[in-house]
């Protein structure tokens, strides 16, 4: 079973995603000025790591090599938070240009353990390109988060172990992301399945709900000493009829919720100690 801190909690602030369209929810931090704010906000009310999808000029999804890193770099010089380069793009990404997201050095990537379909679409995630994305991400010392959309997942999570070996920094690190049409539900009845199935080199683990099963899949993690991604890529509603105006209100509500499980944000000092990320720059300066 892997070992969870049991004071502290790591909350990753997922703020922009590939879904939404910025016409459609005019508060989505698309531009870097807007991600750069909303990372500050959310490092400010306890956020670790935030997980980064980029737009183009016209709001769209993009894995545009220099935004990419402009991307990267404007966040390491702003704030002390890892930053987490998504390397599932949006659903209609080539994987050759996904592979290509760790040129942009992050601190760390996603590494989704299957194809699942996804909503009408479909997520394609090839063993072929799970293997040659982790190979790569242990050249390029970039720390992978497996991402979990289903039962089937977990155990390719093992199969990936025993065939190339830990990640770069020796620390397996997952997140069950539930709740997506196609995939695991979000319920505490499948975090419970999922949790059970990690393998044994797992260190820790954090979960998502989207949509209507956030606070389902919140309160079971936190009940059962895991961690929590939140965010508006995940979901647009503080409750029926409220819109979430800032990803920090979704960060603010985790710490809460956190407080009431008698646990604190560990924020970025926490998320570099689970993932054994390389220092940034700026501390060996």
């Amino acid at each position: 079973m892997p070992t969870t801190s049991p004071d502290q909690i790591l909350i990753t602030v997922a703020p922009t995603g590939a879904e939404t369209a910025k016409a459609d929810c005019p508060q989505l931090p698309t531009t870097l000025e807007e991600l750069v704010e909303t990372a500050c906000e959310c490092e400010a009310a306890g956020a670790g790591m935030i997980h980064v999808h980029i737009r183009d000029a016209d709001h769209r999804p993009t894995l545009d090599q220099t935004r990419l890193h402009d991307t990267v770099q404007a966040l390491r010089e702003s704030t002390d938070l890892v930053v987490q380069l998504s390397t599932g793009g949006s659903v209609h990404d080539p994987l050759d240009a996904r592979l290509k997201v760790l040129d942009a050095q992050p601190d760390s990537c996603s590494l989704t353990m299957g194809t699942t379909n996804f909503g009408n679409d479909v997520f394609s995630n090839p063993w072929p390109f799970i293997c040659e994305l982790y190979q790569l991400s242990q050249e390029r010392q970039v720390v992978p988060e497996f991402e979990l959309f289903d039962l089937g997942h977990v155990h390719a999570l093992d199969r990936l172990l025993n065939k190339f070996g830990l990640p770069y920094g020796g620390k397996v690190h997952c997140d069950f992301v539930m709740g997506v049409p196609g995939g695991m539900p979000g319920t505490a009845a499948a975090l419970v399945a999922g949790v059970a199935m990690l393998p044994a080199e797992t260190s820790s683990w954090s979960a998502t709900g989207i949509g209507r099963s956030t606070l389902p899949v919140m309160l079971a993690a936190l009940s059962m000493g895991g961690h929590l991604r939140v965010g508006m890529e995940d979901v647009l509603t503080l409750a029926k009829g409220v819109p979430v105006e800032r990803n920090a209100q979704l960060v603010e509500r985790a710490v809460s919720f956190a407080k009431l499980a008698g646990r604190a944000a560990g924020g970025p000092d926490l998320a570099r100690e689970l993932l054994q990320t390389s220092p940034p720059a700026h501390m060996g300066e």
